[in-house]
C-alpha cells in the first residue's frame, strides 16, 4: 500500500481534463513535461500558454521532501509562518549528518550522540506539523523517495538539488531552498520560470560494462555544468524504455550536475515493475488508467525538434563506459581514452580508494551489478589494490542485498559497508591522512567531485563513474585500467580478465525489511514542543531579516571578487559545518571561505577597506557590518552552482552582503537569493567583470526604481577616484520585488498572515 493513495488518486483524477485544457491553449502536441506542468498549475486549468524561458508560473507541487541538513533551516523558517500543520504530505530524512568512518553500526551510533540535539529537533518538529520522519539509518532521502513516495506524473520538490532522482518514476522533481519548502507546505503557490525543454533521445540498448550512469556521464560532457540551466531535460526513445527505473533514477539524479531544473522519463513498463515490487500496486494500477498521459505525445517523439528547444541522440549501443573528472563532473572520458589523458596531465594513476553509494548509484541493481565483479575478484585470486567502501541507498536495499548475499561478497574483497547514508559523498567522511593534503585520485559512484567535497583535501583528484566501473578500477587499484581490454595479474601469477557485469534490474525474492525506519506524525500534534536551548551551538531559531529602507545603496565596498569556478561547495563548505547547519550566525563562518580571490587567487583572504590588512572572509564581513557598511560581492559564470544549499545565500545575508553581482547564476542559487531578499544581478556586459578592483565602493544610482526588466546602473568608484558605471540586468518579476523590500520572501508570507488576522 503506497503513502498517500488518495493524494495520488486525485492528481490521476483531474490529469485528462487539465491536459485537454492546455492542449487547447498550447495547440500543439505536448510533451511530458508539459503535460505535468500544465497538470499542476496553482490555477487549475491553462487560460494560456505559457513563454519557455521567460514566463513565470505559479504551481501546485503534490508533495515535499527535505534532508536533515536542509530541513533544520527549512523548517525553522516554517515555525515562523504560523501554521498548524503541513498543507501538502512532506517528509524529513536524516542521511547527511552521519560520519563515515569505521563502519555502518559504530558511525551511525556515533552520529546518534554527535547529531542527537538536532535529530531530536527535527523528530519534534515533524511530529507537530504533520510531517513523516524517517529516522537515522533509515536510507538517504532520494532513493527512499523512489521506494515509496515518487509516482509517475506527480510534481514535488525537495530541499536537495538531487530530488531530480524521482524523475527516475516520470515525475517533474525540483531542488529547491528551504523557504521554497516554506511556501509550499504553508498552502501557497510555488513560483518557477516556465522552463525550457532539451529532448534526449536514447536508442539502442545497454551492453557490455556500459551502464545508465554512462548515459548522464556522456551527457554531461555534451552539455557542460551549465548547459541544462533553465531547462527541463526529457528522455525518450526505445532506448529509454529498455532502462529500469533505478537505471533511469540514476540519469535524472545527476541531471542536477548540468545545471538542468529537473529531468524524467515517460511511464513505461520498467517504471511499473518497480512500483509494484516496491509494494505499491495501487499506484501502478491507478498509473495504468491514466498512461496516456504519462508520457509525451506520439508526434512529440517522432518529430521532436519540432517540440524541443534542443535535441541529443545517444546510440546505447554504442555508448562506451566514461570517467568524469577530476574537479568537475562534466569532464567526461571515455574508458579507452583515460590512460592516455591521465598522463598528459599528470593525474596520479594509482587510485587510493574506490566508493559505491550516494543517491546516485545505491539501488539493489547498482548493489548487484558491482557485487557481480567483486564476486568474479574472488573467485579469480584477485584482491583490490585500493580500499573499497560501500554505503546501501536504504534499509530496505541494504536489509535485502545482505539477505541475499551481496554484501558478503563486498565484505570478503575487504569493503568496508557504511551506514545507509551519504557518507563521502557530502564530505561526511573521516578519511585517514586526509589533513595532510597529499596529491592522490579516488574513484566514486557519486554525483561531484569538487575539490574538497569528499575529504576536505584540495588535492583529491575525485573521478565519477558507475559502480562496476568503480569495482574494477579499485581492484586493479589503477586509474588508467581499462576491464573491457585489460587483464590483471592474480596470487599465482596468472593473467585473469575480468567478465562484463551482470545483475537484477529487481530482487528475485522481493524486497524485504524489518525495520525501514519510518516513523509518522502525530494526529494532533497542538500538544508537542518544540524544545531550542538558547545556548545551543547547533540550533538557532530565527528572526526576519530587515526591510529594504527604499533608498539607494551607497558607499558599499567589496567583500570578494570571486575567480573561476564558485559553487555552493565554495560559498557555504558542507563536510564538517554540517554539524552548523540550523545554527545560521555559527555557519556563517565558513562564508565564501572556500573562494578564490581574483586579486591574490587565494582563498579565504581578502582585503578590509576599514584596516587596510588582509583577513578572513568572514571575519572582514563581520566588520563590515558592525560598522554599518554594505558590501556585495562579484562572481563569475554559473555562480552558485551545485547543491539547493540556501545557506549560501542566507549566510552573506545574515552578514549584511547587499549584494551579489556575477556574469551569470545556477538556478536554485539565483532563486534562493531572492527569498532571502539579496539583490542577485548580472552584468550586462560581461566584460565590466574586469573593471572591478580591489579597492572599489558601488553606488546604486536607481534602485529606487528597482522593477521587472528595468536594468540597475552601479557607479564604480575606484581607489583613485576614477569612475565606471556599469549597466546590471536581473529576472525579478513583481511579486520578487515585493521580497526584497520585505526583507524575504519569509517576511511577505508573514505580513499577508497578519494583514489576514
Amino acid at each position: 500500500m503506497a503513502f498517500d493513495i488518495d493524494m495520488i488518486k486525485a492528481v490521476y483524477a483531474g490529469m485528462s481534463e487539465k491536459i485537454t485544457a492546455a492542449r487547447q491553449v498550447v495547440n500543439k502536441p505536448l510533451t511530458l513535461s508539459e503535460k505535468i506542468l500544465y497538470s499542476h498549475l496553482w490555477d487549475g486549468k491553462a487560460k494560456n500558454a505559457f513563454q519557455r524561458g521567460k514566463s513565470y508560473v505559479d504551481f501546485a507541487p503534490d508533495r515535499v521532501a527535505m534532508q536533515d541538513a536542509t530541513a533544520q533551516m527549512a523548517l525553522l523558517q516554517f515555525m515562523q509562518a504560523g501554521k498548524d500543520q503541513a498543507a501538502v504530505p512532506s517528509t524529513v530524512h536524516c542521511d547527511h549528518l552521519i560520519l563515515a568512518k569505521e563502519g555502518a553500526k559504530e558511525d551511525l551510533r556515533s552520529s546518534l550522540t554527535a547529531s542527537g540535539e538536532v535529530f531530536n529537533f527535527l523528530e519534534s518538529v515533524s511530529n507537530k506539523y504533520g510531517i513523516g520522519f524517517w529516522k537515522p539509518g533509515a536510507g538517504i532521502i532520494h532513493q527512499v523517495v523512489l521506494e515509496n513516495y515518487a509516482f509517475p506524473g506527480g510534481m514535488m520538490i525537495g530541499t536537495d538539488s538531487h530530488t531530480v532522482n524521482a524523475g527516475g518514476l516520470g515525475m517533474v522533481a525540483i531542488g529547491v531552498g528551504g523557504a521554497d519548502a516554506v511556501d509550499v507546505m504553508a498552502g501557497m503557490p510555488w513560483e518557477l520560470k516556465f522552463p525550457k525543454l532539451i529532448g534526449v533521445k536514447l536508442t539502442g540498448k545497454l551492453n557490455g560494462w556500459t551502464s545508465a550512469k554512462d548515459v548522464i556521464l556522456k551527457v554531461a560532457g555534451i552539455l557542460t555544468v551549465k548547459g541544462g540551466t533553465g531547462s527541463i531535460v526529457e528522455y525518450f526513445g526505445p532506448g529509454a524504455q529498455s532502462l529500469s527505473a533505478t537505471g533511469k533514477g540514476t540519469i535524472c539524479n545527476m541531471g542536477a550536475e548540468i545545471g538542468a531544473t529537473t529531468s524524467t522519463f515517460g511511464y513505461d513498463d520498467a517504471m511499473e515493475r518497480y512500483l509494484r515490487s516496491t509494494d505499491r500496486n495501487d499506484v501502478a494500477d491507478a498509473a495504468n488508467e491514466v498512461r496516456e498521459h504519462l508520457t509525451g505525445d506520439d508526434e512529440v517523439y517522432s518529430n521532436p525538434e519540432q517540440y524541443f528547444d534542443q535535441v541529443i541522440e545517444i546510440d546505447l549501443s554504442t555508448l562506451e563506459p566514461h570517467v568524469n573528472g577530476p574537479f568537475t563532473p562534466d569532464r567526461a572520458t571515455p574508458i579507452s581514452e583515460l590512460k592516455a589523458e591521465a598522463e598528459k596531465n599528470g593525474w596520479p594513476t594509482k587510485v587510493e580508494w574506490g566508493l559505491i553509494g550516494s543517491c546516485t548509484n545505491s539501488s539493489y541493481e547498482d548493489l548487484s551489478r558491482a557485487s557481480s565483479i567483486a564476486k568474479q575478484a574472488v573467485e579469480k585470486g584477485l584482491k583490490t589494490k585500493s580500499e573499497f567502501g560501500i554505503n546501501p541507498g536504504s534499509e530496505q536495499v541494504r536489509f535485502t542485498a545482505d539477505r541475499d548475499g551481496l554484501l558478503k561478497i563486498f565484505e570478503d574483497l575487504d569493503a568496508t559497508i557504511f551506514t545507509n547514508a551519504c557518507g563521502p559523498c557530502i564530505g561526511q567522511w573521516s578519511r585517514t591522512g586526509a589533513d595532510k593534503g597529499e596529491k592522490n585520485t579516488i574513484v566514486h559512484s557519486f554525483n561531484r567531485n569538487f575539490s574538497k567535497r569528499a575529504d576536505g583535501n584540495p588535492n583529491t583528484h575525485a573521478f565519477v563513474t558507475s559502480p562496476e566501473m568503480v569495482a574494477a578500477i579499485a581492484i586493479s587499484g589503477d586509474l588508467g585500467f581499462n576491464p573491457l581490454t585489460d587483464t590483471l595479474t592474480n596470487e599465482k601469477g596468472e593473467q585473469v580478465k575480468l567478465d562484463p557485469p551482470f545483475g537484477a534490474e529487481l530482487p528475485e525474492e522481493g524486497f524485504a525489511v524489518e525495520d525501514n525506519g519510518y516513523q509518522a506524525p502525530a494526529k494532533d500534534g497542538s500538544t508537542v514542543e518544540v524544545k531550542v536551548a538558547p545556548d545551543s551551538k547547533r540550533l538557532q531559531l530565527l528572526e526576519g531579516f530587515d526591510a529594504w529602507d527604499g533608498q539607494n545603496i551607497t558607499g558599499a565596498k567589496l567583500l570578494i571578487k570571486a575567480l573561476g569556478k564558485c559553487t555552493t561547495d565554495h560559498i557555504s563548505m558542507a563536510g564538517p559545518w554540517l554539524r552548523f547547519r540550523g545554527h545560521l550566525d555559527n555557519i556563517s563562518d565558513n562564508c565564501l571561505i572556500g573562494a578564490v580571490n581574483a586579486f591574490n587567487e587565494e582563498t579565504n583572504k581578502v582585503k578590509s577597506q576599514i584596516t587596510g590588512q588582509y583577513d578572513a572572509v568572514p571575519a572582514t564581513q563581520r566588520a563590515y557590518k558592525a560598522k554599518g557598511i554594505p558590501t556585495i560581492v562579484v562572481g563569475d559564470h554559473n555562480y552558485g552552482e551545485g547543491s539547493s544549499r540556501e545557506h549560501a545565500a542566507m549566510e552573506p545575508r545574515h552578514l549584511g552582503v547587499k549584494a551579489v553581482l556575477v556574469k551569470s547564476f545556477a538556478r536554485i542559487h539565483e532563486t534562493n537569493l531572492k527569498k532571502q531578499g539579496m539583490l542577485g544581478l548580472t552584468f550586462a556586459d560581461e566584460g565590466d567583470y574586469d573593471k572591478i578592483q580591489e579597492d572599489d565602493t558601488f553606488n546604486f544610482l536607481d534602485l529606487k526604481e528597482f522593477a521587472p526588466e528595468k536594468p540597475i546602473t552601479i557607479e564604480v568608484v575606484h581607489a583613485d577616484g576614477s569612475k565606471d558605471v556599469i549597466k546590471t540586468n536581473h529576472t525579478y518579476n513583481d511579486t520578487q520585488i515585493e521580497w526584497f523590500k520585505a526583507g524575504s520572501a519569509l517576511n511577505k508570507i508573514k505580513e499577508e498572515a497578519k494583514a489576514r488576522g
